[in-house]
């Protein structure tokens, strides 16, 4: 590479004339011989003319004269030569420099060039990271620094995560702990102070879309045991500075106060830093945090230090600048800190009444497909709603900003699509409400968009090897992939909804891609997502669902073997917001802190998830025009709120915050003046209390200090004096300060200052104890005494666990907590204090870490309240550092006694820290009277107590006892607990015991009362001795506790303590009896309700009106009710009629209609002087359109009964001669009502006239078939109006009135008959009319017959036949009929048993010839036939045309004569006479029909035939 270096070659700290180019380096070489020519041009020239003046050998006068005109033209011709030769080099110089820039310039071009085509074909420069130098291992010392460093090549920029023991190592979570830089590809992790838990194995992992490659180190820290070699380095150590031999003493001063920025300004934070003694070229360590969190140097902010003073500048003030700023000093012996808050407020808006500005943007869940970025609320909407949020995206090395999202979205998370893999990009986030758009938030660190699942396609590292394997497989042929696994919705909002599953297990060798399915739930129509590109991770964010719907979504695989099949599908999921905003903060309570700030403190959200914080609000009281205190949502429930009015009064309100929005604002506090508090307040926006005021006390006081304890001597001073002890006087040593004999004298505090030394308060010495004691009430809270009784709970390697027992005075305030020191002794000399904790405890045991084994060590504890630090405790006895190994548990600790009265009391304690080999499984309790020897310890409980508390019993008035407990396990039983104080079993005067209270609303209330109270006295109630923190099922109040919904869930004991009182306490135990009793009397108590006879019910009454109703038992003249539909109170009216009479208790309202507005919930409230009731009744969905349905419907039968109506409608019956008859029966008809009947919309006429008595209408249909299928409707009206009644008596109708027919025939059916014929058997039977539709099946032997030439059926006339020819054994047996009628059909059945038709053939009927097949006969003429009959008896004969009987008339002349011939006259043919003849003979032996078919023609057509 050729032409101008590149910046980072140039400020590299490895930077030298190597990286010159070629033809620089041609240029500089070419510059250098040509002066190094012309310096020896001159140089030669000089000399040679020296040396002719030496060899002429002239005189002195013409050899000065000749000397000087030489001189003077050699002087001339060498100034000519050389400001010519000069001029030529300068020409030649300029000429070759320039050429060298040119060709330089050309070179810059043609690399700009190259370097241009390369971004524009990437692929061609990326490149996975490579380790241009590695990270190499250390060995240290503890609390020595070591600093891991590597250099990194590769495009895109690699992402460089460091790890521990393959953990990744966050800085953040450990301030000050680790620093990790990266600058022009060299990176570096800085361990602080390294202790041995820092020995590991340190892995530096480098990322791109191309690879992945890892490097590692090994971190050795030694720990100094027993002598220290001289030739090695020795350790820090804190106070003594063992490398200049001094002991640093750091002091800040001119400190910066709490500050307000605006954003956009600059702000400089200061501190002097004052170190002695002056060392010079020492320089401290200089550390600045935000919110706890290590600043780093920044575009925005810079650290500074010029020797004596720490600056830091925030260069462009934003809201997420806002927080609490902490600068801290660390020397080689200690360090200092300072702290303060910095307020940053909104930038005025473009726009008036615009939002603020969003903060905190971040960016999560990176793929290369999108990125989800997150943002916080802005606290200033501007006056009104924010209407939704613009996320701006901003390639990183562009100025091009591009908004994302088309249309604002609420929720404060949104992913972000169309990014180009590789690329990284910056997101800004812009809030707009009706008045405009805010000024966009500070960018967002970069983020590469790339995707996890390109590493594994890529290779992995090689584990402990940091090279990339890479495999090549054999090719083969491609697979179709199967379906993906585990598919899940991660994330739903209302504008998006993220899918997230696993690769299938089967994918071939190939990459896979995926295609995205949707489908409304409910149904089964697929859609895809993604129809132009399968996206390639696992993961994908969709748009454009509708808001409320539901979904299910499933995945498929896909690749060049083709598309796999989809994954499970989700269960459903509704579009909309998961997460809900938070509820409203609750009570909010201001307290003074400073004359311009004010501390305010709230009850947290209930149930809010993904809390992000709180903001707070104030206002001049009476005002209501409210600024925000904050900018940037704080996590507590506790804020300084700085920057008031003294003497002026403000109001506060808190608003909770998370991603789903703000929350409603909290009520307003009460009004607060802004003073100054007690002391000077909690600091400049530190949690911390004020320190204590009091007033001084006056007394004399005489205390022998040999017969007290440790707890009565240090309480007794610090209670006599009231003052905080431990800023003042130091530390409390009695054991050391005390005189020879054990005993000291408090002499004077009469309005001394409290700061006088303890060995000035433990003079005069004397032998019994004189107390005289004349005080004034203390006017403030005091520092509480020392904590006592230090103990040893459990102890390790490097750590113990200590207890005590809480000061005997607590200064009048409740304790916030604790402070442990400690100290090393070696060969019984104490060392230097140390602090254990730098945040206060709450907890009375304490694990101390970081000790060294096998070393002695001392302790003491100081106790805190909101008046400050109280004195130490005395130093507690020597413990060992060492690992216990005991079997049995630990002592105990932290014993209490509840409920102290003449015979009884509760004790209390705390399970043991060190549980043994196995859990601890009970607990003994040991008495003994307080003046008695150790001997006299017994036991309390035989059987071991499995809870942490137990009543002790059975105790003797007036006696005091010290009580002790021991934990057991299944090695055995434990050490015991430290003895408690000694207690009087006595009752003190005024206790009181818990009482049960049921008032007049039936409500169970606990109620407590006790007569010591004091202004800070609170009340603590407890559960089972656990304080109660179900606020759902109780109800804390002052004094009581109420249940909200008392059950067995509330069984146990409840207990009551008052703080700041002697011991005031007491319990009550809830048993189910008890329960029940109280739930009876609960009852009892509750106001009556009213009864009803019937709830709300719902009737329809005559013209389609509707009435509500309802009836209660009994009702005073007082009783009122009020209605109600959907939450509204309805009233008499128009719409609405009301009645409600008091005698009967019946409450009525009428509707004359019901409408689409009238769906909802009805509702009678009632209320008879204390009484009340109500009832609903819910008319909705289904319910209420049947029942509106119904209403219209009898409204409107109403009026169709004014006039002609049907009582009946149209329908049908089938009589036994198979007619139908369709029929209607009418109603309130007249003289001149008529009724028409239609059929497909004509008219048909009836047979009969109206029958107006009985009302009855009919229509018959004689031989019905298909021609008489139809719609048949009929119309009465007359000039009262009309009414209609149809029939459809088509399709599936006319199927069913058939099958009734056929019922009809069926029925009518005789039993099947056997006759003998000529030919064989016939079976017949008889029906009383047959229809062409009817349907009947013959059987033999319950098997359909399969009829042939030999059996045949058939029907003549009314006959249905089976005709068996030459029947054989094989014809008997079971032959019936079956007729079909739609339903179970009807059955004739008869046994075919061998009857012969020898036996009657010569009976049977028989038509005997004289017949002809055909006969054609001219129109005009007579025909005359004649036939044969016999049988005996004699034959009826009845004669046919076309399947119908036919009867004697002029025309037909039939005649049966001597009951042998029968005769077929026509007198005159005509052409209605062609057709189907048949003659059927019939007697009691059988049945037989002769055919024949007659053809009339006209003469015309028999000539034009003949011509044809």
């Amino acid at each position: 590479m050729s032409g101008s270096l590149p910046f980072y070659q140039k400020h590299h700290r490895h930077y030298d004339r190597g990286y010159r180019g070629r033809e620089t380096q041609s240029t500089a070489s070419q510059y250098q011989k040509m002066s190094s020519s012309s310096y020896s041009a001159r140089s030669s020239s000089a000399s040679s003319s020296r040396g002719k003046e030496y060899a002429s050998g002239m005189t002195d006068t013409e050899d000065t004269h000749m000397k000087e005109t030489a001189g003077y033209l050699a002087r001339r011709d060498l100034f000519t030569s050389s400001v010519e030769t000069e001029r030529r080099e300068h020409s030649s110089r300029r000429a070759v420099m320039r050429e060298s820039a040119e060709r330089i310039s050309l070179s810059k071009r043609i690399h700009e060039n190259e370097e241009h085509h390369k971004r524009m074909n990437e692929d061609n420069l990326m490149h996975a990271p490579e380790f241009v130098i590695k990270p190499r291992s250390h060995t240290v010392w503890e609390k020595q620094c070591v600093r891991l460093h590597c250099t990194i090549s590769g495009w895109p920029e690699p992402r460089v995560v460091w790890y521990k023991n393959n953990v990744s190592i966050d800085p953040l979570s450990s301030p000050g702990k680790y620093k990790v830089e990266s600058s022009y590809n060299v990176h570096s992790l800085e361990i602080n102070r390294c202790d041995f838990d820092d020995t590991a194995q340190y892995r530096v992992s480098a990322m791109n879309s191309k690879g992945e490659l890892s490097a590692f180190a090994s971190v050795v820290v030694k720990r100094f045991k027993g002598e220290i070699d001289e030739s090695l380095p020795v350790p820090r150590q804190l106070g003594w500075c063992s490398e200049y031999g001094v002991t640093f003493e750091t002091h800040i001063v001119e400190k910066f106060g709490v500050s307000f920025g605006r954003e956009g300004e600059t702000m400089s934070l200061g501190c002097s830093v004052i170190i002695y003694p002056t060392l010079h070229r020492y320089q401290p360590e200089i550390q600045w945090y935000r919110d706890d969190k290590l600043l780093v140097p920044s575009k925005w902010a810079q650290m500074h230090w010029s020797g004596d003073r720490a600056t830091l500048t925030l260069t462009h003030l934003n809201k997420e600048d806002e927080g609490l700023y902490t600068l801290r000093v660390t020397t080689k012996s200690s360090y200092e800190t300072h702290s303060a808050y910095v307020f940053v407020r909104d930038a005025d808006a473009e726009i008036h009444g615009a939002p603020g500005a969003p903060l905190d943007v971040h960016c999560q869940d990176v793929n290369k497909d999108y990125i989800i970025v997150t943002w916080k609320q802005p606290a200033v909407d501007g006056g009104s709603p924010i209407l939704g949020y613009f996320v701006d995206r901003c390639e990183v090395g562009t100025t091009h900003w591009i908004q994302c999202n088309d249309t604002p979205v609420k929720f404060a998370r949104f992913p972000v699509t169309g990014l180009v893999e590789g690329r990284s990009y910056v997101f800004r986030v812009r809030a707009i409400n009706k008045a405009g758009m805010s000024y966009p938030s500070r960018v967002s660190e970069p983020a590469a968009a790339m995707d996890p699942a390109d590493l594994a396609r890529k290779g992995t590292s090689a584990p402990w090897t940091g090279q990339i394997i890479v495999t090549e497989e054999e090719p083969s042929e491609a697979v179709v992939p199967g379906k993906p696994l585990d598919l899940a919705v991660i994330e739903a909002t209302k504008n998006y909804v993220v899918l997230s599953w696993k690769p299938p297990s089967e994918k071939g060798h190939e990459g896979v891609m995926y295609y995205v399915e949707k489908c409304v739930a409910g149904t089964d129509s697929w859609q895809r997502v993604n129809t132009d590109i399968p996206v390639k991770s696992p993961r994908f964010a969709l748009f454009d669902l509708a808001e409320g719907k539901s979904y299910s979504f499933r995945v498929r695989c896909c690749n060049s073997a083709g598309v796999g099949e989809p994954s499970d599908a989700t269960e459903a999921t509704t579009v909309g917001d998961k997460l809900n905003i938070p509820s409203a903060p609750g009570r909010v309570v201001p307290t003074r802190n400073t004359d311009t700030s004010v501390v305010v403190s709230w009850e947290a959200s209930k149930d809010a998830k993904e809390l992000i914080g709180y903001y707070i609000e104030t206002s001049l009281a009476g005002k209501n025009e409210w600024e925000p205190c904050n900018n940037k949502p704080i996590k507590g429930t506790r804020f300084i709120c700085h920057g008031l009015t003294t003497d002026e009064s403000y109001v506060f309100k808190v608003r909770a915050v998370n991603a789903a929005g703000l929350s409603e604002c909290s009520q307003e506090s009460e009004a607060i003046e802004v003073k100054a508090a007690i002391g000077e307040g909690a600091g400049e926006g530190g949690p911390q209390g004020p320190q204590s005021m009091l007033s001084r006390t006056k007394r004399a006081e005489r205390f022998n200090w040999s017969q007290v304890d440790e707890s009565t001597a240090q309480a007794h001073l610090f209670k006599e004096t009231g003052a905080d002890l431990g800023s003042q006087v130091g530390h409390m040593q009695l054991d050391s300060e005390v005189g020879p004999q054990g005993s000291g004298l408090v002499t004077k505090l009469l309005s001394e200052p409290v700061g006088e030394p303890i060995s000035e308060l433990m003079s005069e010495p004397k032998k019994e104890p004189i107390t005289e004691m004349v005080s004034e009430p203390v006017a403030f809270p005091a520092s509480p005494a020392p904590p006592y009784s230090i103990t040893v709970l459990e102890s390790v390697r490097d750590s113990m666990v200590l207890g005590w027992k809480q000061p005997t005075f607590i200064g009048g305030a409740d304790i916030t907590g604790y402070f442990v020191d400690y100290r090393e002794v070696v060969a019984g000399v104490p060392g230097k204090w140390h602090e254990a904790n730098i945040h206060s405890i709450t907890e009375r045991a304490y694990r101390v870490s970081d000790l060294k084994e096998n070393m002695n060590y001392q302790f003491q504890v100081r106790a805190a309240n909101m008046a400050g630090v109280g004195v130490p405790s005395l130093p507690s006895e020597v413990f060992r550092c060492e690992e216990w190994t005991i079997a049995v548990p630990g002592p105990p600790h932290d014993l209490q006694a509840l409920e102290v009265r003449k015979n009884s009391l509760v004790l209390l304690w705390k399970p043991p820290v060190y549980q043994g080999r196995s859990g601890v499984n009970g607990y003994y309790i040991d008495i003994k009277e307080a003046d008695a020897p150790i001997e006299a310890w017994r036991g309390v409980n035989e059987k071991s107590c499995t809870k942490t508390y137990m009543k002790v019993q059975d105790l003797k008035e007036g006696e005091t006892y010290v009580f002790r407990v021991r934990a057991q396990n299944q090695a055995g039983v434990g050490k015991p607990s430290e003895p408690t104080e000694p207690i009087p079993a006595e009752t003190k005067p005024g206790s009181k015991d818990i009482r049960v209270d049921v008032d007049g609303d039936g409500v169970i209330s606990l109620i407590f009362e006790c007569s010591e109270l004091t202004s800070d006295s609170k009340f603590v109630w407890s559960k089972n001795y656990e304080e109660l923190t179900d606020s759902a099922r109780l109800t804390v109040e002052t004094k009581g506790t109420t249940f909200n919904s008392p059950s067995e869930e509330d069984l146990g004991i409840y207990s009551c303590l008052v703080t700041h009182t002697n011991g005031a306490s007491s319990s009550y135990t809830l048993t189910e009896e008890g329960l029940k009793e109280l739930l009876k009397i609960s009852h009892d108590h509750k106001f009556p309700i009213i009864p009803l006879k019937s709830e709300l019910a719902v009737e329809l009454l005559e013209k389609g009106r509707v009435r509500f109703w309802l009836q209660a038992e009994k009702m005073s003249a007082n009783g009122k009710v009020e209605y109600v539909f959907n939450d509204n109170l309805i009233s008499q009216g128009e719409k609405y009629k009301m009645n409600f009479d008091k005698n009967t208790g019946v409450v009525e309202m009428f509707m004359e209609s019901l409408g689409k507005d009238d769906e909802g919930t009805f509702t009678f409230q009632l209320q008879d002087g204390k009484a009340t009731n109500q009832s609903s009744l819910v008319l909705i969905g289904d319910v209420f359109t049947k029942l509106q349905k119904e209403s219209e419907f009898q409204r409107k039968e109403w009026f169709r009964k004014q006039g002609p109506h049907f009582i009946e409608y149209l329908s049908y019956e089938v009589t036994p001669e198979c007619c139908v008859r369709l029929k209607c029966k009418v109603g309130n008809m007249k003289k001149d009502s008529v009724a028409l009947w239609y059929k497909d919309g004509r008219e048909v006429q009836a047979n009969e006239k109206l029958d107006f008595a009985e009302g009855v209408l009919t229509l018959e249909i004689a031989q019905i078939s298909k021609k008489d299928a139809g719609v048949y409707e009929v119309v009465v009206k007359d000039d009262r109006g009309s009414d209609t009644s149809t029939l459809n008596l088509t399709d599936q109708g006319f199927k069913e009135l058939m099958n009734m027919v056929f019922s009809v025939i069926a029925n009518s059916s005789t039993p099947l008959k056997i006759q003998s014929t000529e030919e064989g058997i016939r079976l017949y039977t008889f029906v009383s009319y047959y229809n062409d539709e009817l349907h009947v099946t013959w059987h033999h032997n319950d098997a359909a017959i399969a009829f042939t030439e030999r059996i045949k059926s058939g029907v003549v006339g009314e006959q249905l036949w089976l005709q068996i020819s030459e029947p054989t054994d094989k014809d008997k047996g079971k032959y019936a009929i079956e007729f079909f009628d739609g339903k179970g059909g009807l059955r004739r059945t008869v046994e075919l048993a061998g009857q012969g038709k020898m036996q009657q053939s010569h009976y049977r009927a028989r038509v005997a010839g004289g017949l002809p097949d055909v006969v054609t006969i001219q129109e005009g003429k007579a025909l005359n036939l004649t036939c044969n009959i016999s049988g005996d008896p004699v034959p009826e004969v009845t004669w046919l045309k076309n399947e119908r009987e036919m009867f004697s008339d002029d025309h037909y002349i039939l005649k049966f004569e001597s009951g042998k011939f029968a005769s077929f006259t026509i007198t005159q043919v005509n052409t209605a006479d062609s057709g189907k003849y048949s003659i059927l003979v019939k007697n009691k032996y059988g049945t037989e029909s002769g055919d024949f078919t007659v053809s009339v023609f006209i003469p015309d057509e028999v000539h034009q035939s003949g011509k044809k």
